[in-house]
């Protein structure tokens, strides 16, 4: 078989432009929440400096919708032309799962995006607000409606086989509700309010590192960092969960996941760093804490585990792959937790906004959320090799029957286009976010300063009384 064969391609293709599309959804669902709170705050405490801040993300989150949803369009495409086999096999199932995300979340996003995009000045405030909430709710139905479908290939349930070995529905309540659905809609949700977070945090610390004194880069920043501190230990908890619930259902992944290639029956060490071997079925290289993965996995440190022998070779995932990019995900989560936690201590000190250090961390962890969501996506979906549905349908028996230059030809296509319209976008969006708008003012596309009607001065802003304390300088 040649190494660069049509389903090695195919899988190529289809992890790339999935890599481009996982995180537009991922900043939108936080995007779209935050959007919501900050026009609930604005109406609730009458201070427009909600407002302001409102408007200045709601470009960047029409921006990403857009490009979110044009790089959905391209992955529908794919399960025809490069997956048809795939299609046909589980169209019954996962088919009406994707008109349900269509005729639920994203009818009820397109329906009310006009009304929040383009609306406020034409109509009240209360129907806008519904719409933006509308717009928020519609996110989060649509991942509900995606995680469904993707829990199903990894613990598919509900289902049976017919003449023709397609999977059937038998009871829709086990196909949507499979065993993995409520901890990876959790761990996924809750990254994406990390992700976000992240982003508007990084935002408000590039502008307080250039004026510590502007409110609306204090009010993001504060806000940011107090969701990195809320989230991220729930975030820690609920994946601890989701691991157990891969553990009793994947075993195999989560032996990759750990790097363990033989049984422990006295306690296995965790990995920090190694080399997976897979040839070899060894870990070279490799710095153990003694215990460590039966402590996590089983929470007792001489708690027996099983390693990759007990499972045929032709079984195993791609070791190296899911060992590391488990390990970029746990050690950004771990990062996440340390700039929350910097960001409650200098906030208990009164100090969030004149601490340097705290803001050039915040700054250098933007990206830090869009990477642990590609590195978590990579864990679950290679981890799942060598299946599309988890011990039911093999990879190679889902790829349509193609020849490799073919596959090369769209693949070339795919990483020429998307790295010119989506590095276009990227330019356009830290274009976006490197300049707040004048106070008192917003920007059209053109640049001319438009005054904002009934926005308060910025000398008249006073971030005591908008915080609720008498200090008007530190918090």
């Amino acid at each position: 078989m040649e190494v660069w064969d049509a389903l090695l391609l195919a899988r190529i293709q289809f992890a790339f432009t999935v890599s481009f599309h996982f995180v537009f959804p991922a900043l939108t669902i936080g995007l779209a929440s935050y959007l919501a709170v900050l026009e609930i705050l604005w109406l609730w405490r009458r201070q427009d400096i909600y407002l302001q801040v409102f408007r200045f993300w709601l470009k960047p989150f029409a921006l990403m919708f857009a490009m979110g949803v044009v790089s959905g369009i391209v992955l529908t495409y794919q399960f025809g032309t490069n997956w048809s086999v795939y299609a046909d096999r589980v169209g019954p199932v996962l088919g009406p799962l994707m008109a349900y995300e269509v005729l639920t979340a994203f009818f009820l996003e397109a329906g009310f995006l006009g009304l929040m995009l383009f609306g406020m000045d034409r109509i009240g405030r209360g129907l806008h607000c519904f719409a933006t909430l509308a717009v928020a709710v519609g996110t989060v139905l649509s991942a509900f409606w995606i995680i469904a479908a993707n829990s199903w290939m990894h613990t598919p349930a509900g289902f049976g086989i017919n003449e023709a070995g397609q999977f059937v529905p038998e009871s829709w309540w086990q196909i949507i509700f499979n065993p993995s659905l409520p901890f990876r809609l959790g761990h996924t949700v809750l990254a994406a309010y990390l992700t976000t977070a992240l982003l508007v945090g990084a935002t408000g610390a590039w502008h307080l590192l250039r004026d510590n004194t502007e409110p609306r880069a204090r009010l993001m920043f504060s806000m940011a960092m107090g969701m990195v501190i809320v989230t991220a230990p729930i975030q820690i908890l609920v994946g601890d969960f989701h691991g157990l619930n891969t553990l009793e259902h994947q075993p195999a992944k989560v032996m990759a996941m750990e790097g363990h290639f033989d049984s422990y029956p006295d306690g296995a060490p965790f990995y920090v760093v190694g080399w997976p071997d897979q040839s070899a079925a060894e870990i070279r290289y490799g710095l153990a804490i003694p215990g460590g993965s039966s402590l996590i996995l089983q929470h007792d440190w001489n708690a027996p585990l099983e390693g990759l022998e007990t499972v045929p070779r032709e079984e195993w995932p791609p070791v190296a792959i899911v060992f590391w990019s488990f390990r970029i995900m746990v050690g950004l989560g771990v990062l996440m937790l340390l700039l929350g936690a910097c960001g409650l201590y200098a906030r208990l000190r009164k100090r969030l906004y004149d601490t340097r250090p705290l803001h050039r961390f915040a700054l250098a962890m933007g990206p830090a959320g869009v990477v642990a969501v590609i590195a978590g996506w990579v864990t679950t979906e290679v981890g799942r090799q060598p299946y599309t549905v988890y011990g039911l349908l093999r990879t190679a028996d889902s790829v349509s029957p193609l020849g490799a230059p073919a596959l090369w030809v769209s693949l070339t296509m795919f990483v020429l286009v998307y790295c010119l319209v989506f590095g276009i976008g990227g330019m356009y969006l830290f274009r976006m976010l490197r300049k707040l708008p004048l106070v008192g003012a917003q920007d059209d596309d053109e640049g001319t300063p438009i005054r904002t009607a009934g926005t308060t001065p910025a000398a008249a802003i006073d971030p005591a009384r908008m915080f609720g304390r008498k200090e008007p300088r530190h918090e």
